[in-house]
């Protein structure tokens, strides 16, 4: 970015303020030389943001570079970006568990916790254990809570721009719950609340399997599978955040529910939970041909379902996570049904981050919202419009 002349003083100083730490941020240490070369900054102007970022607490000058004071005498002074003067937090609230990352202003993992919760859990206990969790991961890190620059949250269900969960029904208590309203009681900062599946997109295109591609189809595949969706690089959630709910084809009349696909009797599996679930995926494995039957019907409805998404997006990448993505066999029968039904069948992956992949999207999420504050970042693949 070139030098800007004219218009509102204020505007112009909070731009070069964002040009300049996001140089330094983008290298381990600058010089003002250095800094007025890549910003085309005046060296005047980067000497008074520098300054100022200085007493804000995010540069600090760097240790002097010993090689280049033997050879040179005085080194020139360099500055770097403080990743450490301030912390996010990237929560999943699941069906099963509960997991934390904290990481500083570059996204850098400090640590986790995760802890196991039943499925029937109700909503207020549920809440009380992302608050437990929260306060065990900070206490372990060392990290005060005031600390926090924001606070990325993922869980089931369609989320609405302001946090609450308009329909949640994998989660006792969750339809109709503020969530974000009542998370943002336990920190100073943002909080920003995301469905589950659009986070693991996030994530992959962050640091998964669907890194480079702008174009994902991320399938959170369980006992009601579900999808988020990149398109030109920016997350997709449709007009009302319900984009991707794959799991309500069967409504449509297309195919039977999955109590009755993946029963082995003859009559609906109940209860539907995963340890159902997950004893109807051993015995397939054990050799039992109902059981094979069973899991071939749950895959045969999980590839038309990722079907009509890749028909109607056009994805460079299909990414599969969630449980599903361990079964064996799940990817050759996906891609000789997207060969058959697509007239450009996408590149089809499992997925890379595993169980990690809910919590790092929110953390993501709450990366995203740092860096448009701090940085100007326009076109986060996160941002809400």
């Amino acid at each position: 970015m070139g030098r800007l002349t004219g218009g509102d003083p204020s505007l112009l100083r909070r731009i070069n303020s964002a040009v300049v730490l996001h140089a330094l941020r983008a290298a381990d240490a600058l010089t003002l030389t250095q800094l007025v070369q890549l910003t085309g900054l005046s060296r005047p102007t980067v000497e008074g943001v520098v300054e100022g970022l200085i007493e804000s607490g995010l540069v600090v000058e760097a240790p002097a570079d010993e090689a280049a004071a033997r050879r040179q005498g005085r080194p020139a002074r360099r500055f770097r970006f403080r990743a450490e003067a301030g912390h996010l937090l990237g929560i999943e609230i699941g069906a099963h568990r509960v997991s934390a990352l904290l990481s500083d202003l570059c996204g850098r993992v400090l640590g986790s916790v995760q802890h196991d919760v039943d499925g029937s859990t109700p909503a207020d206990r549920r809440l009380a254990c992302v608050r437990d969790t929260v306060a065990e991961l900070l206490l372990s890190a060392g990290v005060a809570r005031d600390s926090l620059r924001a606070v990325g949250v993922a869980g089931p269900g369609i989320v609405e721009a302001d946090g609450r969960v308009r329909l949640g029904t994998a989660l006792p208590g969750w339809t109709g719950l503020p969530l974000g309203e009542r998370l943002r009681k336990s920190f100073r900062c943002p909080v920003l609340v995301e469905n589950d599946a659009n986070a693991a997109c996030v994530a992959e295109h962050w640091k998964g399997a669907a890194a480079g591609s702008d174009d994902v189809v991320f399938v959170l595949a369980g006992l009601s599978p579900g999808a988020g969706s990149l398109i030109g690089g920016r997350l997709h959630r449709g007009f009302g955040g319900a984009a991707g709910e794959i799991g309500a084809l069967h409504l449509l009349g297309r195919e039977a529910t999955p109590e009755t696909l993946l029963s082995t009797t003859g009559e609906p599996l109940h209860p539907l939970d995963e340890a159902q679930v997950a004893k109807v995926f051993t015995l397939a494995r054990e050799g039992d041909a109902r059981a094979r039957d069973a899991v071939q019907r749950f895959i045969q409805r999980l590839v038309h379902d990722v079907a009509a998404l890749v028909l109607a997006l056009d994805p460079e990448i299909v990414v599969i996570g969630g449980w599903a993505a361990g079964l064996d066999g799940v990817l050759d029968p996906l891609r000789a049904e997207l060969a058959r039904y697509c007239l450009r069948p996408p590149h089809v992956a499992l997925s890379a981050l595993g169980e990690t992949a809910v919590a790092t999207g929110a953390l993501r999420l709450a990366l995203d919202h740092v860096e448009e504050q701090l940085f100007a970042v326009e076109g986060t693949v996160t941002a809400r419009r």
